[in-house]
């Protein structure tokens, strides 16, 4: 009876005044978007508050349905409002119809921003926490992505819910908010295609940053190469590093003792802000550009890394999926290609998040898919850098080769040149 609980947060609204104002509206509005989202509305109750220091009240009001409930909260003197979908899977897999619903009931509000959150609920029986059950990832209101799986670890952190699985396929696996994360087995896919293309094509590396990538695997990768002499990992919640140390030795493998690497616990934008350092290459390892962390996918965020970078450093972040996120995808490109000049998205198919993923290396000089395989090799043998399992030097251009649907939403800028053994261009600027 696993359930799915979805919240929006959504704000400067520009809906109708009845939307915010009159709970009649409100709730003829969430009963006709639960009969199509082909779920069972079963009663409601709402309360119209008074005007309260010459501002108008609000309305609050749940939807109470066979599945479990809607609730919406409005803030008419901000343009703001929270809507809070749960529905249970006791009869069937829900997923979709509350996906829909909540998608029905923000398209209805017009909002200029959301903040979304989910979290999957487990058997209040405690028999959805055993061996077999299904753990599943939404990845649009139609796609989900899911693992069977054994809870081993739930708790909420102060800035999110933290999970803990132990899976058959990929052994134990970090989930936040509902998101798979990392995993013991095929960690390795994204974490070297995170690291390797940028690290790899800038001639020198000596300083990089990590903004996130509290499990360790990222600031493993990048150690790999003897050039680095300081790597600064930035993770906000102390408990993801905790968690990875004791229970994902797999994953980072002891890099938590390389001297080289400096680890703060807090904000790493704060930090960007006031350190003095300026460094080759920032990483971006965060949690998907849907999440709480969406206000790091932006220009002014973006402006803010590129302070602190020295000549011909790079910054290297994830897009989410081209398949799956689309519209996503071309608007980051679009937002990154109006602060770098050299914007290069590259991809590849990550097991855990079920799905291709996007990546991207920008900068204002360096090009990293010119890198050619010859040049790749002999800089990978130099730096001393072994053990991996994706990454080699035929795979970095083919990372940057894209397939046309992808070349297709970021536009020919953004997939430059592959560079091959002989130097012929395959891909043009």
């Amino acid at each position: 009876m696993q359930g799915l609980h979805l919240t929006a947060d959504l704000y400067d609204c520009r809906c109708s005044d009845d939307l915010m104002l009159d709970d009649a509206q409100i709730a003829a509005l969430c009963t006709a978007q639960t009969l199509s989202a082909g779920l069972t509305e079963v009663g409601a109750q709402w309360v119209k508050f008074p005007p309260y220091q010459g501002q108008p009240g609000g309305v609050t009001g749940t939807v109470l349905l066979a599945e479990s409930h809607l609730a919406i909260h409005t803030w008419p003197e901000t343009g703001n409002v929270t809507v809070d979908v749960y529905v249970c899977n006791f009869s069937g897999d829900n997923t979709g119809k509350a996906q829909a619903l909540m998608e029905g009931v923000v398209a209805a509000y017009a909002p200029r921003r959301v903040v979304r959150q989910q979290l999957w609920r487990g058997d209040i029986s405690g028999a959805g926490e055993g061996e077999g059950s299904q753990v599943m990832e939404a990845l649009t209101p139609d796609a989900s992505f899911g693992l069977q799986a054994e809870l081993l670890q739930r708790r909420q952190t102060a800035y999110q819910q933290l999970e803990l699985l132990d899976t058959p396929r990929f052994g134990k696996v970090l989930r936040l908010d509902g998101r798979f994360m990392t995993s013991e087995r095929e960690e390795f896919f994204y974490h070297e295609a995170l690291i390797h293309p940028a690290t790899l094509a800038h001639p020198q590396p000596r300083k990089a940053l990590i903004i996130g990538g509290g499990d360790g695997g990222a600031a493993e990768e990048l150690l790999k190469h003897n050039t680095l002499e300081q790597v600064v990992l930035a993770e906000l919640d102390s408990e993801v590093i905790a968690t990875a140390k004791a229970e994902l030795q797999a994953v980072h493998r002891g890099v938590w003792d390389d001297p080289r690497l400096q680890v703060l616990e807090g904000d790493g934008m704060l930090y960007l802000d006031q350190t003095e350092e300026r460094f080759d290459l920032v990483f971006m390892d965060l949690t998907d550009p849907d999440t709480p962390a969406e206000c790091l996918y932006t220009g002014s965020a973006w402006q803010r890394i590129r302070r602190a970078m020295a000549p011909g450093g790079a910054l290297v972040l994830h897009l989410g999926s081209p398949v799956f996120h689309p519209e996503q995808v071309q608007d980051l490109v679009a937002e990154l290609q109006q602060q770098f000049l050299k914007v290069r998205c590259y991809g590849l198919y990550v097991p855990l998040y079920g799905a291709y993923w996007g990546m991207a290396v920008v900068s204002d000089s360096l090009d990293a898919s010119r890198l050619t395989p010859a040049a790749a090799a002999q800089r990978l043998q130099a730096r001393g850098v072994g053990d991996l399992q994706y990454y080699n030097p035929e795979v970095h251009g083919a990372l940057f080769a894209l397939p046309n649907y992808y070349r297709a939403l970021v536009g020919p800028a953004a997939y430059g040149v592959v560079e091959v053994e002989d130097a012929t261009e395959v891909a043009t600027a």
